[in-house]
């Protein structure tokens, strides 16, 4: 390692897992190519890396803000690119980061040209999840199992039910990143998360219920009414929540469907959706190995169908529905379409919609790996969700930042009244 080459991460090697690091490179000879690289282990132990090729200028300084890759994982001006576009070393595998208490650590380092070459400098960028004096307590009460993240201060803060994804199991680190500006957080697991079933035949609206009366009771939640946040299957979940459920004011929908899917829906005993089901044959096989699962759903509209569309008329909170346009999934887009046109139809204007070109099914906070594909446990393959990575990772940062703004407008932050 050459003792006068340097590797810089500016502000700080500590920081949070959505804050941007400058990564800066000095002591190299003017002119000179170097290879800089990006490496980290996931919490399954996958192997995620990136690497670019950039050029010195005439003072033997690179600075990813400022200087182009010019060949590599990307190109051009991408000061975060290193780690929006790391891939593992296996195909078609996603980055793992669903636990709050270890920081996400990625290691860059400089290299003389060729990728491969000498190492001339290093550097650890200790990405954390878990904010100065946000607290961590998980939940095991009546039904809940899950994790409560709650900011430091006296509050009162606004309140957000987490439904991260639908995969079983439970994931910390969207929920603990909303902790770090400013709310109170509960995630829950639906199913297959420590003593939970492993398998479920159906989804009681009951569970939620029970979640959003828990986290209002919460001594330092301000406000009459909370947020939810969704993804994927769980954003008909969060539909249904604001739909039949007091108390929720804004609802962010993220590539959902306007119908309730995959599994019949219950409230107080009763069965008040059937599930929308798909068709295995009209998932798409490619030559990646990967197939495109966006149009094996039913078609809500049919009228064997209309049974399973979410009465989301009924709602008396807002919503901001968040769709990719080139999700391979399944058909978010449309479905976010006829969300749209519904509530125009009853005279509502309580929503807002946004549609990122470029970007696949997977939007999450940003600066995390992009995914193009991995198994998809309901299709029973490997699927493709689509999006380029540039457009991608920029999409996530817009995202993440329209969804802080969205909660903030409309949940109010008053002393709660018994």
């Amino acid at each position: 390692m050459s003792s006068q080459v340097r590797l810089r991460l500016l502000p700080s090697s500590r920081c949070l897992f959505d804050d941007p690091v400058q990564v800066e490179v000095a002591g190299l000879r003017s002119r000179q190519a170097v290879t800089v690289r990006a490496r980290s282990t996931d919490e399954r132990g996958m192997i995620f890396s990136s690497s670019a090729t950039y050029r010195a200028d005439g003072n033997g300084e690179i600075n990813l803000d400022r200087d182009p890759s010019l060949s590599g994982s990307y190109v051009g001006v991408e000061p975060m690119g290193l780690l929006w576009s790391m891939r593992a070393d296996t195909l078609h595998k996603r980055f793992q980061k669903t636990k709050s208490l270890n920081p996400h650590a990625v290691k860059f380092s400089v290299h003389e040209e060729g990728g491969e070459g000498r190492v001339l400098a290093d550097a650890t960028n200790e990405r954390l999840l878990l904010g100065d004096g946000v607290s961590r307590i998980p939940v095991k009460e009546g039904n809940i199992r899950g994790v409560l993240f709650t900011p430091p201060g006296k509050g009162p803060f606004p309140a957000v039910l987490d439904l991260y994804t639908f995969g079983g199991g439970l994931s910390e680190k969207r929920a603990s990143l909303l902790a770090n500006k400013g709310f109170v957080v509960l995630t829950v697991a639906l199913y297959g998360h420590e003593d939970m079933p492993k398998h479920i035949k159906e989804i009681h609206l009951d569970y939620f219920e029970e979640s959003i009366q828990f986290l209002k009771k919460q001594d330092k939640v301000g406000g009459k009414g909370l947020g939810i946040i969704s993804l994927s299957k769980s954003g008909d979940l969060a539909l249904s929540a604001a739909s039949y459920l007091p108390g929720v004011e804004a609802t962010v929908w993220i590539n959902g469907n306007c119908s309730n899917t995959i599994f019949p829906l219950y409230y107080k005993k009763s069965l008040i959706h059937p599930a929308l089901l798909f068709d295995t044959g009209r998932i798409i096989p490619t030559e990646s190995g990967a197939s495109i699962g966006k149009y094996a759903m039913n078609n809500p509209l049919a009228e064997e169908n209309k049974a399973t569309l979410i009465p989301i008329e009924k709602a008396k909170g807002r919503f901001l529905f968040l769709t990719s346009e080139n999700d391979l999934n399944w058909d978010s887009k449309t479905c976010m379409d006829i969300m749209v046109e519904k509530l125009k139809h009853h005279g509502k204007d309580n929503f807002e919609s946004v549609c990122y070109p470029g970007a696949g099914h997977y939007l999450e906070p940003p600066y995390g790996p992009y995914c193009p594909s991995s198994f998809h446990g309901l299709w029973g393959q490997r699927i493709q969700w689509g999006g380029e990575p540039k457009s991608h990772a920029a999409a996530e940062v817009l995202m993440w930042k329209k969804i802080q703004e969205f909660f903030r407008d409309n949940l109010s932050c008053d002393k709660q009244i018994n």
